[in-house]
């Protein structure tokens, strides 16, 4: 079954960088774009950032525009989120997420597959 387990998450001060890791199982991983999202509790999950399943094309929400980067490696089912210029308010649980078609979309109700997410703190 299709499995995704994040990692990378931690503490860091405003103005840091994290980098958080999703190893991809059970799917052909290749073949689909992929995205990562993330959620504050009480508060409605938000798309972060997709890729195109060939790596070539990336998709950024307003919020982290210019401040993250989203990156995969097919030869080895993961995927990345480089998180640079951190603030406050990138404090959240960060998902990696498979949608149901392989094309990239936004929408994360056309999201199937979620990891367990890990956790991002961002403060002084």
């Amino acid at each position: 079954q299709v499995q995704l387990v994040e990692s990378g998450g931690g503490l860091a001060q405003p103005g840091g960088s994290l980098r958080l890791s999703c190893v991809a199982s059970g799917f052909a991983f290749s073949r689909y774009a992929m995205s990562w999202a993330r959620q504050v509790p009480g508060k409605e999950f938000e798309w972060v950032a997709g890729i195109y399943s060939d790596g070539r094309t990336t998709r950024y929400a307003d919020s982290v525009e210019g401040r993250f980067t989203i990156s995969r490696d097919n030869t080895k089912n993961m995927l990345y989120l480089q998180m640079n210029s951190l603030t406050p308010e990138d404090t959240a649980r960060y998902y990696c997420a498979k949608p149901q078609g392989y094309y990239h979309t936004p929408n994360l109700y056309e999201y199937d597959s979620w990891g367990q997410g890990t956790q991002v703190n961002v403060s002084t």
